[in-house]
């Protein structure tokens, strides 16, 4: 069954556009009217004298595959939407749209967001993140990390006397979770009887992590354990040894924490060279309260008729507006996109 095409001008707008704006790439050479000379053997249409290279058909290919899922459109489908492209650009400038000064905004913000994604690919190009810095990451911050994960339940109740009661009933019998669904403020909307799943030491405050360590498998604490959040009765219900995962499984996640951390170091930098000065306040300023008039202004009343002059009609007051119709309002322009 043949295939039928859509023109690309039509279906792929916002795709097409995002080529030009997203990537930083020879296919702004076409539509920008101080585009760099072309020679005609490396070009693939020309336009009212205006080339159009063949690397823009070229980008143009790799950007609809990898947006269109592997949708393949016909050479001569690409071209045509070049071409019409083109046409449109030029038409744009003969009418000077490109000198509105809205426009020109709109071009120095698109240049500068390219030029900022230009300079970071090229830090990173010349700064890859080596094997030895992954090893080194992975030494200090995996690798190191050997001890002891827990497993435990928790009630969390506001007072130390709450808690001490608690106790007391776990040392008659009563069951762990249900005293945690019933009174703990982690279990009594999830009711998961304050389970706390694994954890280690590190993930804990303080307090928390040391009553834990020092309690016995299947114990409970005999006291209340103080932290910020309150008072705590904690069962021990297991733990395990630590053991980091291997460098090969978590090289991909640290390599671009790495890289990150790279480019984060190199704007630091930058900042710390620049001569920066702020004109604006760095929080917004709350509104003062309106003054009340020092002396009460005399009332007068709007509905009242002016007193006509004698041998005159009097003329009525202007009719006060009504409730249900506001004032008009400005509309502000449209915001451009």
């Amino acid at each position: 069954m043949k295939k039928k095409f859509i023109p690309l001008l039509i279906v792929g707008t916002a795709l097409l556009a995002g080529c030009n704006q997203e990537q930083s790439t020879d296919t702004t050479s076409s539509v920008t009217p101080a585009a760099t000379a072309i020679d005609k053997a490396d070009a693939i249409a020309v336009i009212n004298g205006q080339y159009i290279p063949r690397s823009t058909l070229e980008a143009l290919e790799k950007e609809i595959a990898e947006r269109s899922h592997g949708q393949v459109f016909p050479k001569e489908k690409l071209i045509e939407e070049l071409v019409q492209r083109e046409l449109l650009v030029q038409d744009a400038v003969q009418k000077q749209l490109d000198k509105s000064p809205e426009l020109a905004a709109q071009l120095e913000a698109a240049k500068k967001a390219l030029l900022t994604q230009a300079n970071l690919q090229n830090f990173i190009k010349a700064n890859p993140v080596t094997d030895a810095e992954v090893k080194a990451e992975y030494d200090s911050k995996i690798a190191a990390e050997k001890g002891t994960e827990f497993k435990a339940r928790h009630i969390l109740v506001k007072t130390e006397a709450e808690a001490k009661k608690l106790i007391t009933e776990l040392g008659k019998g009563a069951d762990f979770a249900k005293l945690a669904n019933k009174n703990s403020l982690d279990a009594k909307e999830s009711q998961n009887g304050g389970d706390l799943g694994w954890f280690s030491a590190a993930q804990m405050v303080a307090p928390f992590s040391e009553a834990v360590a020092a309690l016995e498998k299947g114990k409970y604490t005999k006291e209340p354990v103080k932290t910020q959040f309150g008072y705590h009765v904690i069962l021990k219900e297991d733990s395990r040894p630590v053991t980091p995962p291997p460098l090969e499984a978590v090289k991909e996640q640290l390599t671009p924490f790495l890289q990150r951390k790279k480019v984060q170091d190199m704007i630091e930098t930058l900042r710390k060279q620049a001569k920066v000065e702020i004109l604006v306040p760095l929080t917004d300023e709350q509104p003062k309260a309106e003054a009340a008039p020092a002396v009460e202004a005399p009332t007068t009343t709007a509905a009242e008729p002016a007193k006509a002059v004698e041998g005159e009609e009097a003329v009525p007051a202007a009719e006060p507006a009504k409730a249900d119709e506001p004032a008009p309002v400005a509309v502000p322009a449209e915001t451009k996109k």
